[in-house]
């Protein structure tokens, strides 16, 4: 396919798909073949000012409208998210190369995040006090920000959205979404659906892009907030930016996420929620699990035990429902995980399984890594120390609870965390003293429902906030308190000093 054939993914502004004025294009790859099957403009900061003038229009009527009719349109966008959700997997599919059940598992977790939203007007109740002081009332009230951004990862191209998006209208501010270049095509269907739900033309822009987007969105002083997911020193490039323009900002960034395995844990219980959390979407999740830490005399077993499972797990091109596990997403990004492979070789690592020379028949140019196993990994390494974001499980050997709770917290991330027991004893200690703001007990990827909220510790989070349920309504608002007083003729004399409820 020429250039020219190629199909253009572009911009969604003020209710149209534009291409834009930049002449700068990014490539977007099938990862099962390596093939380039479309094209993406990145969006100038002209373009980006677009947007944001569209959402800076269209704030003072959406933010007017009352709550309970912003509901319905949510209520409107999940019943089309549900009735298009395979439509939003196949994109995931095609253009991230996760296989096709997990990428409706994603959409179906996104969606649970529009049915929270659908509750806003419960959610953005205020507190009322009567008779603070004689003949005194006071009430308060949360109210939206404004134009706010979402600046979202490759992985989620989907749900991550759905984190920021249904918070943010539902409370009343407009929205500029900076999807991942290398996965767009469903952020275009997501604005397609906002809008047959009713939601008025410039609430929701797209811009596609790099760098130049993202530092737009941060400069300009009509853009109040901005969440973001991603690496950490994106995370905190971000936050930083961001907040030195006096912006709100939430940026989660990277992770190691460890699961402790203690000795009286089920083996295979613990090795198959090893092989899914480690291996599942090829390990490109901020919840995978990467290390595993084998507490006393588990450890020999347990990796006999791994090394048996992960050569059962099933490779293959995404839209094959039999497949447990699709490719990397570029080549880039497979040349990067496979180097950390060699490194893990080079820092004296044992590896037990090597992926690397794994081939796909029939799709040999595809971005695919098998999983890898390393053994006897400590915490000097580096492929323990850094996020490697593939198919990559470490496990560590200690011989005491104490020595595995001080290895997650001596870690710079905090994102999750997991730990194997039937003592609920050990459980108990371990998630009162991790320092890890997700935790799972016999669950090996502990991503909150959306009812609670997402977000890590340490270099996991840049910010205050973590992201959807009620966390996600105080990031998107602001809280704003009436006091009252009717005198009913009475005059009141001047006060000169601090007033107090009498």
């Amino acid at each position: 396919m020429s250039k020219t054939e190629q199909k253009i993914i572009g911009h969604y502004i003020d209710g149209k798909i534009v291409t834009g004025s930049e002449t700068r294009m990014g490539e977007v790859f099938n990862p099962a073949t390596g093939k380039i099957q479309a094209r993406v403009p990145f969006a100038s900061a002209d373009d980006v000012r677009k947007a944001i003038d569209a959402a800076h229009r269209a704030f003072p009527s959406w933010s007017s409208t009352p709550s309970l009719r912003r509901a319905r349109i949510m209520f409107k966008f999940k019943e089309l998210l549900e009735q298009n959700s395979d439509v939003l997997a196949r994109a995931i599919t095609l253009e991230h190369g996760k296989t096709i059940n997990d990428a409706r598992g994603e959409v179906t977790r996104g969606i649970e995040v529009v049915e929270f939203a659908c509750g806003i007007p419960h959610l953005l109740k205020g507190e009322f006090s009567e008779q603070v002081g004689s003949g005194i009332d006071t009430h308060s009230q949360r109210q939206p920000l404004g134009v706010v951004a979402g600046i979202t990862p490759f992985n989620f191209p989907v749900m991550v959205p759905l984190w920021m998006i249904p918070m943010a209208l539902a409370t009343g501010n407009t929205f500029v979404l900076k999807p991942s270049e290398r996965d767009p095509s469903a952020s275009l269907i997501l604005a397609d659906l906002l809008a047959q739900a009713g939601l008025p033309a410039g609430v929701f822009n797209v811009v596609q892009g790099d760098k130049v987007a993202v530092d737009t969105l941060l400069e300009d002083e009509r853009v109040q907030a901005v969440s973001f997911v991603g690496s950490t020193p994106i995370a905190q490039y971000i936050y930083s930016t961001g907040t030195a323009r006096g912006k709100r900002v939430q940026a989660l960034g990277g992770a190691k996420n460890h699961l402790v395995v203690m000795p009286d844990a089920d083996l295979d219980q613990v090795a198959d929620a090893l092989i899914g959390a480690g291996f599942g979407s090829a390990g490109e999740r901020c919840m995978a699990i990467s290390v595993a830490v084998a507490v006393g005399s588990i450890g020999n077993a347990l990796v006999t035990k791994l090394a048996e499972k992960t050569g059962t797990v099933r490779i293959n091109q995404g839209l094959d429902e039999q497949a447990e596990m699709g490719p990397l997403v570029t080549r880039q990004h497979f040349d990067k995980v496979k180097s950390y492979v060699d490194l893990g070789v080079q820092e004296g690592a044992k590896l037990v399984v090597d992926g690397r020379n794994f081939k796909l028949s029939g799709h040999e140019d595809g971005f695919f890594l098998g999983p890898c196993l390393f053994d006897n990994v400590t915490a000097s390494m580096r492929i323990y120390k850094e996020e490697i974001f593939g198919p990559v499980l470490c496990v560590m050997h200690v011989n005491t609870f104490e020595e595995a709770l001080k290895l997650v917290n001596d870690h710079e991330f905090g994102n999750g965390v997991s730990i194997f027991t039937s003592d609920g004893a050990a459980a108990r200690e371990f998630g009162r003293r991790v320092q890890v703001g997700m935790i799972g007990v016999n669950v090996p990827i502990p991503v909150p429902i959306a009812y609670h909220s997402f977000g890590g510790w340490k270099r996991s989070l840049f910010g205050d906030h973590h992201v959807y349920g009620e966390e996600g309504v105080r990031f998107y608002t602001r809280l704003k308190t009436t006091t009252t007083r009717w005198p009913a003729g009475i005059k009141v004399a001047a006060e000169f000093v601090m007033p107090t409820m009498k």
